[in-house]
Formats: C-alpha cells, structure tokens, sequence
C-alpha cells in the first residue's frame, strides 16, 4: 500500500439507536473515525425513474487496516455520502479496500 495516496479526508459512520423522547429509540449516526483515503471513482450514471432524474455513483476507498468497518456504516466525503456495499482486506491487514455507492439524503 502506498501511504502517499492517502490524500483524502474521510469520515466513516456507525448506526446507533439513541432515545426518542417517547419511550422509543430512533436510529442515527455516529462518528466512528476520521481517516486518511484514496478515493477511487468507479462509475456514475443518471436512471429517470417515477419522473425524476437520479444520479448514482459507485466508489472504492481504501484506507489503513482497521477492524472496526463492516458494511453497515457510511463514509461521508466532499459533501457526498456513501453506503458501505462491502469490504475487503488488502494483503495480510495492509489496508482495507471499501466498496461504496453515493446515497441522497433527505433535506
């Protein structure tokens, strides 16, 4: 792994079930680590579906090994927010390679 191409900010993401105020519990989001990437755009396109353009985009990031990333976190970067689709080692915990898709949130 070349420790030079880590030239990106990111913010990765854990889910958390916090009190609702009602007895309930509501999930939201919770700053896991902020680290040093490589971002990798893999592909992007527009669908027109219920007649509304939306945009999709895939990437991979990798990161320095951590144990900690499973596929139910997020990665927040540029503004942009991913869902973590999957991850995968690289070598023997060198780093981690973290396939991505760009997700739109409610504003």
């Amino acid at each position: 792994m070349q420790i030079g191409k880590l030239d990106r900010r990111v913010t990765i993401e854990s889910v958390t079930l916090a009190a609702d105020g009602y007895g309930g519990q509501v999930e939201t989001w919770a700053l896991l680590a902020t680290v040093w990437a490589q971002v990798v755009p893999l592909t992007g396109r527009e669908l027109f579906q219920a007649q509304q353009v939306n945009a999709e985009a895939e990437a991979r990031f990798r990161i320095r090994w951590r144990s900690d990333v499973t596929p139910k976190m997020r990665i927040k970067h540029d503004g942009d927010t991913y869902e973590v689709l999957y991850v995968a080692e690289i070598g023997r915990r060198e780093g981690l390679d973290i396939m991505t898709k760009a997700v739109r949130l409610p504003q």
